[in-house]
């Protein structure tokens, strides 16, 4: 039976190139999908990983509606197996409802990608609503790590190195510069409670078991 399958994890966990490979896999088996994709690091219309790989895609703006999208893409004469969405995040509710109806409706896989939380370790609309649908949530298994060698739970937004936890749910930045503007880190959970980013450690010579109350003045 066709599913929406959600894959989530922090940032830095191997996403986008899960994507990519599942897109190789079939297309190398004569399938051919639908690719959408948001803000991604590469540009607009492209899905990217870290690793260098990167393939076109159809970006998602906000009023894109999926369902109809797909169905105008058969009914021109296209062919769909299946349909790839990532940074899932960033998309609505309904177009996640839409997506939805892609599976039930016209009998498709879609494979959803993205982070479940933002820097305020608060649900995403899209994310929570991917939860609530999905016929099947995957946590990927590749861990992320924090700065103190442990697994990474929470994604970090930084200015200059240090954390914030105000500001727009959406800012585009990447975990590769993070000294910029704006960037990422993933912290575990006791870190990311601290505020306490790699530079800001690294900056005060804290071990990551030194409570903030013994940090030296």
């Amino acid at each position: 039976m066709p599913e929406l399958v959600f894959f989530s994890g922090t940032m830095d966990c191997g996403k986008s190139t899960l994507a990519l490979q599942i897109e190789h896999n079939r297309s190398a088996r004569g399938l051919q999908g639908m690719i959408y994709s948001r803000n991604d690091r590469a540009g607009r219309g492209k899905l990217s990983s870290r690793l260098g790989l990167v393939t076109e895609a159809v970006e998602a703006a906000d009023d894109m509606d999926f369902y109809t999208h797909v169905v105008g893409h058969l009914s021109s004469g296209g062919r769909v197996d299946y349909v790839i969405a990532d940074e899932a995040q960033f998309l609505a509710p309904e177009q996640v409802d839409q997506l939805a109806r892609v599976v039930d409706d016209l009998d498709l896989d879609v494979f959803a990608f993205g982070i479940t939380t933002d820097f305020r370790s608060k649900l995403f609309p899209g994310s929570q609503r991917l939860v609530e649908l999905a016929d099947r949530i995957e946590v990927l298994q590749v861990e992320a790590l924090c700065w103190c060698g442990a697994r990474a739970t929470h994604n970090a937004r930084t200015v200059g190195g240090r954390m914030v936890v105000e500001g727009a749910q959406v800012v585009v930045g990447d975990v590769d510069n993070r000294q910029a503007e704006v960037g990422y880190e993933v912290l575990c959970r006791r870190h990311h409670r601290r505020r306490q980013t790699s530079a800001t450690a690294h900056a005060a010579a804290l071990s990551p078991d030194v409570l903030p109350v013994d940090a030296p003045r």
